[in-house]
């Protein structure tokens, strides 16, 4: 439900000085009305197969995939940083990768061993996952494809199966990113008569047919394998009402928390969720977002430390109670003052 903006008056200058509080630090810190800090952060990370491996990805400097001994490093340097969160995104071998997708919810799939990993040497780090068919589909949709069509039903019943994998290996946060109908309550079902009562799903619920996304998907490896656009279940850029109703949706459906992706353009359904619904908000900081304000700062346009913080407190003011963003550590390093 909305809440009307209540009326304000300001008395007249000199009376009113607006500046009189920003006249020093002390006195800023005191009125500020967001605040971020390491426990809004959720760490996006890619995973590759191998030891000792850390691959650069150039369409996001700075930003690489690890073998799973790399990544449990991280975990622990994340743990170390006071990082909650890991969300883990794989990059599957092209050979495994088929129509029907059927290594999205192998128990011994790269994510499963990842999380396991994780789970057993950082056990408090919490593990979000991504569901979804894109890194397994030889089509590259996050769906499967028969005659040009992505399914939905057929989708959702791989994706069930995938989240059951993941709880199993010990996810402690099932992300659904598909975009499918019906997919919350069926994975929530699913998990609740395995016994999986208390795992936490951060539903994709507001997710755009946006063209941020290409730096990950060069990360993930499906780039090149992508035909056509994933504009019939991905969201419409221009709608705003609708990403209300799919939040309902899927909050009735047995989501405990919702999703917008992108971030920074898309504040506004941030803003709408929190003031409508109420419910633990999150956005992602995606990776063009990232990789634009990196190219900035590299040319020496933009100062990237103070765009950085500046970008994650737009999400603050816009309601979100976190954010998934690849400048997880290097923004806990500045919190930390580490």
């Amino acid at each position: 439900m909305s809440h009307p903006i209540p009326s304000r008056t300001v008395s007249p200058f000199p009376i009113t000085r607006l500046r009189r509080t920003r006249s020093s630090e002390a006195l800023r810190d005191l009125v500020r009305e967001n605040s971020l800090s390491v426990g809004d952060l959720i760490w996006p990370v890619f995973v590759v197969d191998g030891e000792g491996v850390e691959q650069d990805i150039p369409s996001m400097p700075g930003v690489t995939r690890k073998s799973i001994d790399a990544l449990v490093e991280a975990a622990h340097q994340a743990a170390d940083l006071g990082i909650p969160a890991m969300c883990l995104f794989p990059y599957t071998d092209p050979a495994l990768k088929t129509e029907e997708c059927e290594e999205a919810w192998n128990p011994d799939n790269l994510s499963n061993r990842a999380i396991r990993a994780i789970k057993e040497a950082v056990p408090d780090i919490a593990v979000m996952t991504d569901i979804a068919l894109d890194p397994y589909n030889a089509n590259g949709h996050d769906g499967i494809v028969k005659g040009g069509e992505i399914l939905n039903d057929e989708t959702v019943e791989a994706l069930v199966k995938m989240a059951l994998a993941q709880a199993d290996a010990g996810a402690d946060i099932l992300g659904p990113s598909d975009m499918m109908d019906g997919r919350i309550g069926a994975i929530r079902a699913a998990i609740e008569a395995d016994g999986h009562r208390n795992l936490t799903i951060m539903s994709y619920t507001a997710k755009y047919a946006s063209a941020y996304y290409g730096p990950f998907r060069d990360a993930v490896g499906a780039s090149g394998a992508l035909k056509g656009d994933k504009k019939t279940y991905q969201m419409d850029p221009a709608n705003s009402d609708e990403a209300m109703r799919l939040v309902e949706r899927d909050l009735m459906e047995g989501a405990d928390m919702i999703m917008v992706k992108p971030g920074m353009p898309y504040l506004d359904i941030c803003r709408r969720v929190k003031t409508e619904f109420g419910v633990p908000t999150f956005a992602y900081q995606v990776s063009g977002e990232y990789a634009m304000q990196e190219a900035a700062a590299a040319q020496g346009w933009l100062d990237g430390d103070k765009v950085m913080a500046e970008s994650l407190m737009a999400f603050k003011r816009a309601g979100c109670d976190g954010i998934l963003t690849y400048y997880a550590p290097r923004m806990a390093h500045m919190l930390e003052g580490k």
